[in-house]
Formats: structure tokens, C-alpha cells, sequence
């Protein structure tokens, strides 16, 4: 190597790109990232949702050492713990506990601190990677990837290197740690009452790999597709299906979806099925009423104090009664001491949800008090509930 050659390559490292190829590398590997922090860490390794191939699975384990420093025990363990204390005392870094502020700015120091804790490591991390290359280079040696990544980079692009090793390593911490973990249990919007404040922060998973629909997944943990409204759209899914198609990947269980056939009477399969699928059912319920509701409306604008809109009436409907405030319990009082037709259908919404609650009742008398409550809701004159009636009769 001539001196010339030298200087050009401490000027630029082996690869001499324009302004924008250092963009599009930068995009490119960053991108890559995230969807190994999706597929591998989230769906695979946390929540067991599909199956990938030996062969890619290690390839998505190598390339988060080599990018991000993150051990796999460590991450499957936090956010395992995360799903179990969700938004109350507990979990490791909910903006509702610590707040919005933190998580945003400080959100890799909370979950450096809770991987710091053995307790949480042993609970929580059961069937996650234990082999040789686990053991003496993946977890032992965890910096050496990212420390290798920027050599990497610097022998490439020379001090541009630097840049884009730099936005490769602070791109976890502020999409995952940050914006995943604060915005998403803060701002967005939810398509399913979860007990805890999970978000979609917008319904276009693209920027970070699908996680951007949070209430979705929090809603079906163990979906490996996070997108469930027609406006939605999930990259990591698109992903998954590619990986399918290859056969490197293999789901296991998506967002359930009601069934055709109506059962003349419910039986265990609907009463699992309906356990399965609560939360669309809360949000079916709200909508299968919404005409009754808009015919109630007026009546009910006329006797009760606060402003009701056909929106918060619905928003209503589709919550379970341990989830309502004590202003909405109130307003539900008000409501049907008015309105007999949403009486019936209050309380059929919160009997319902005695369904899927945590409670000392066998399978039997569970079935039991779902054929009561589709005998109740056919004979109480109301369609609306007929038609609920008949839809919970195609669970399956």
C-alpha cells in the first residue's frame, strides 16, 4: 500500500461512499436490528409465539451481540417481568410508575439496574439459550461484539465509522427503552381495554418493526402477529411470513379470530374460545349495541348532568366493570336508572366478563352461567343482544 493509498484509506476506511450510501447503510443495519430485537427477542424468545430455524435464530443472536451488546437471558427475563407486573409496582420500567420523563431519557439505565437483578433473571428467563456459545462468548463476553462492530465500521468508512457505529448503538435504548417502553404505556391510541395503559402509538409498525401497535400486544402476548385492524400494519409480521415461506420460521399462534358456524348451545370449546378471545369480544359487545346506543342517546342527554357522547357510551360497554373509574361507575348509575334497554345490557356485559375473571369456578359451572347468560340475552327482547347471543355461539 503506497502512501497515497494509506492516507485515502484513513480518510474513508476500504469503502468510499456518497453522503447518502452512508444513510442507507446506516438505515440498513439499524433496520436489521430491530427486526432481530422483534422476531428473535420478542415473539421467539419472550413470548414463544413462532419457531425459527436454528440457523436464523442464531443469526439474529449473533448479529444483537455484535449490535446491540443485549443477552438474551437478560432482555426475555425483563420483559417477562414487565408482562407480569404490567404499569403497577413491579414492573421494571413502566412511565406510569417512574414517569414519562425517565423512561424517555433513562429508560437503558432502568433496565440495566433490573438486569442487575439475579432474582429476576432466575424467575424469568426459563428456556432461553444456555449453550457453549451462550456461556463463554454471547453472555461472558457482551461487550467484545459491539467493541468488534466498531472496528468494523472504522476499517470500512474510516471516522464516518464512528457515526454510524454510534447511531447503531444508542438506535435500541431509544426506540425499545424509550419510545417502546414510555410512549407506548403513555400517548396512542387502544383498540382493547387491557388492565394495564399500553398504547399503539400510530397504526404503521414500520420504524420499529411492528412494536409500535403495543395495545395489541398486550392484548394477545402471545400473538405473533401485533396488527388486528384493517389500517394496521405490522413489518415484523411481514417479515415472519417471508421467513415462513422459506421455511426458517413457524407460527404458533396469532390474534384468535371468531368462528362461522352457530352452536345451537355453547359448549366448552365456545366457553375456551370466548376465555381465548375477551378482548375482542369486550369490543364486539360495545359495537354489536352501538344502534341501541345512538337510539338512548337522546333520552339520556335529557336526564343526566354531564355531557354523554354515543363515543364514551360505547368506550363504556366495551370495559370491564374492575376497570371503570368511580366517575364512570357513577355515570353507568345514572345511565341505568334511565335507560332500561342499557340496564340489560350493563349488566349482561359485566355477568359476561365473570367469564374470563379469576375466580374458584370449574369449567362445568362456567359453562353453565355462559348457557344462562345467552338464555337471558335472547329472551330479553332486545336484538342487539340476540345478535350478540348468536355471535358468541360461533366462538369457537
Amino acid at each position: 500500500m503506497n502512501q497515497q493509498h494509506f492516507i485515502t484509506f484513513l480518510e474513508h476506511g476500504l469503502i468510499n461512499l456518497p453522503w447518502w450510501g452512508y444513510l442507507v447503510f446506516t438505515a440498513v443495519m439499524t433496520h436489521i436490528t430491530i427486526i432481530c430485537v422483534t422476531i428473535y427477542l420478542h415473539r421467539h424468545q419472550a413470548h414463544r409465539a413462532l419457531d425459527l430455524h436454528p440457523i436464523i435464530s442464531h443469526f439474529f443472536r449473533f448479529w444483537l451481540w455484535v449490535t446491540t451488546g443485549i443477552v438474551t437471558k437478560e432482555w426475555v427475563a425483563i420483559h417477562r417481568k414487565h408482562h407480569a407486573y404490567a404499569d403497577i409496582k413491579g414492573d421494571p420500567h413502566s412511565p406510569q410508575i417512574f414517569g414519562i420523563k425517565k423512561v424517555l431519557s433513562e429508560g437503558y439505565e432502568l433496565y440495566r439496574e433490573e438486569a442487575k437483578n439475579q432474582e429476576t433473571l432466575k424467575k424469568y428467563s426459563a428456556g432461553t439459550p444456555d449453550d457453549w456459545m451462550e456461556q463463554n462468548v454471547y453472555t461472558k463476553h457482551d461487550k467484545l461484539g459491539i467493541v468488534s462492530m466498531f472496528i468494523i465500521n472504522l476499517v470500512l468508512f474510516g471516522p464516518i465509522g464512528l457515526s454510524i457505529w454510534a447511531l447503531q448503538m444508542v438506535f435500541i435504548p431509544i426506540t425499545a427503552a424509550g419510545i417502546i417502553n414510555g410512549i407506548g404505556h403513555y400517548f396512542g391510541y387502544r383498540n382493547f381495554s387491557c388492565t394495564d395503559k399500553s398504547r399503539n402509538i400510530v397504526p404503521w409498525g414500520i420504524l420499529i418493526g411492528g412494536e409500535e401497535l403495543h395495545n395489541n400486544h398486550h392484548a394477545f402476548g402471545v400473538s405473533a402477529k401485533l396488527s388486528c385492524k384493517w389500517y394496521e400494519f405490522d413489518y415484523g409480521w411481514m417479515w415472519i411470513q417471508i421467513l415462513s415461506a422459506f421455511g426458517l420460521a413457524k407460527v404458533k399462534r396469532t390474534i384468535p379470530v371468531l368462528g362461522t358456524a352457530t352452536k345451537a348451545t355453547p359448549d366448552y370449546e365456545t366457553l375456551d374460545a370466548i376465555i381465548r378471545n375477551r378482548y375482542n369480544i369486550s369490543v364486539l359487545y360495545a359495537l354489536v349495541l352501538k344502534h341501541e346506543c345512538k337510539s338512548e342517546l337522546v333520552k339520556l342527554q335529557a336526564n343526566i348532568k354531564n355531557r354523554l357522547s354515543l363515543r364514551k357510551l360505547k368506550n363504556l360497554l366495551a370495559k370491564d366493570e374492575d376497570m371503570l373509574t368511580l366517575e364512570e361507575k357513577g355515570l353507568i348509575i345514572q345511565i341505568k336508572e334511565h335507560s332500561n334497554v342499557l340496564q340489560h345490557a350493563f349488566n349482561l356485559r359485566f355477568e359476561l366478563a365473570r367469564l374470563w375473571e379469576r375466580s374458584t369456578l370449574s369449567r362445568d359451572e362456567l359453562l353453565q352461567m355462559l348457557q344462562n347468560w345467552c338464555n337471558r340475552a335472547e329472551e330479553s327482547g332486545i336484538n342487539a343482544l340476540q345478535n350478540f347471543s348468536s355471535s358468541l355461539k360461533r366462538a369457537c
